[in-house]
């Protein structure tokens, strides 16, 4: 499995060695579309990775006629850490398949696994899978899963403790729209399941998707183009953030954001969220991020370098940097780590609170052995 296309970056020397800041969820570097599983070059891979200082967890799509092919996929990965090769990916990733919006994702790498199925994508928790982003209300009426013969609410039950037992953890995220307060008592069944169920791995049994997106909300969370741009102040001023509370969240911003940050702060959840002022507005992450606690809460950059993406082609507008497919839809972000950290650091936090969402949390929650890194100090001496 050997890209064409080498890897490289800007970078003149590797970063020095030591616990580094984690790539949580990203779907390409350079020119390389992670989807493409059967052309990635996993050296090349961990030299980019090495070259930017960082671990990562590439992530990627599945059709469903390649379960085998990504089977293969993750046992050579698997193989290949095993022998020393790849010291800088940490493990794999899936957005999806069992998906109930599609969002930006291709829609044919949104399906419904048999039972079967799941147990194959369970045991390459053996190997390195660490998570699958599973949607809590995907076989709700409004769900384009819903119906699926053979599959219902309650495979869930068996579901979870089949990816648990092997260490995989449910992402929750991709949510549908039409009954807010079922799908945030969802998110809370499959919480309490997880943390009932036998657990072969280490860290946190539950992660998240990016908070506030492809979610129900009560108020707009970002502000992508000029036009919404101009109210911004305005709009954000009437949520009153400094008056934001866990106990108050279902009112100000939705039961499922609500659902999800009140089981981050109890510290059942890892929270992802997106720092790139696109995807969700800066003030309105980093409010989210204090109410959850630095120690809850990863900064992903839902990364994807090329115009490609699960075998789809991306277009970017004037507006943003966001990647978008044909039908308009966001697909993914091209901010990268260095510039989130940055933004960060212009909403007030410290540097070793930025340390802490960049590396530590990813570390305690993914069991990466080392959970409290030293401070990253200037931005100048840790850029990515």
């Amino acid at each position: 499995m050997r890209d064409t296309a080498l890897i490289t970056t800007s970078q003149d020397t590797p970063r020095e060695a030591g616990p580094m800041p984690v790539e949580v969820h990203c779907h390409g570097f350079g020119d390389v579309d992670f989807s493409d599983f059967t052309r990635v070059d996993l050296v090349r891979l961990d030299a980019w990775c090495a070259r930017e200082g960082v671990l990562s967890l590439p992530t990627m799509y599945l059709h469903r006629d390649r379960l085998g092919e990504f089977e293969d996929f993750v046992r050579l990965y698997d193989r290949m850490r095993g022998d020393g090769e790849l010291p800088h990916i940490a493990g794999i990733a899936l957005e999806g398949p069992l998906l109930a919006s599609h969002g930006g994702t291709p829609a044919s790498t949104v399906w419904a696994p048999t039972r079967r199925e799941w147990e194959r994508l369970a045991a390459l928790g053996d190997h390195g899978l660490m998570y699958t982003v599973v949607s809590p209300d995907a076989f709700s009426p409004s769900s384009p899963l819903s119906g699926v013969p053979g599959t219902g609410p309650d495979d869930f039950g068996w579901i979870l403790p089949a990816l648990l037992a092997h260490g995989v953890r449910p992402a929750l995220g991709h949510f549908t729209r039409d009954d807010p307060a079922r799908s945030a008592d969802l998110v809370q069944e499959m919480v309490d399941t997880a943390w009932r169920s036998e657990w072969s791995g280490t860290g946190v049994r539950v992660v998240t998707d990016h908070l506030f997106n492809d979610m129900p909300l009560n108020i707009r969370h970002a502000f992508r183009t000029s036009a919404a741009r101009r109210k911004r102040d305005e709009t954000v001023a009437s949520y009153d953030l400094p008056g934001w509370t866990l106990a108050t969240m279902a009112e100000a911003a939705g039961p499922v954001p609500a659902a999800i940050m009140n089981e981050a702060a109890r510290g059942r959840l890892g929270a992802c969220i997106n720092f790139d002022g696109e995807h969700v507005d800066l003030e309105i992450a980093a409010r989210a991020i204090r109410l959850m606690g630095v120690g809850n809460t990863m900064i992903m950059t839902d990364r994807c370098d090329s115009a490609r993406l699960g075998g789809q082609e991306l277009h970017r507008t004037a507006e943003n940097h966001l990647w978008y497919q044909d039908e308009g839809v966001v697909a993914a972000g091209s901010v990268p780590l260095e510039r989130q950290m940055a933004n960060a650091r212009a909403q007030g936090f410290s540097d070793e609170e930025i340390t802490q969402l960049v590396a530590g949390t990813a570390h305690r929650v993914f069991g990466l052995g080392a959970a409290a890194p030293a401070a990253l100090g200037s931005s100048a001496s840790h850029t990515l």
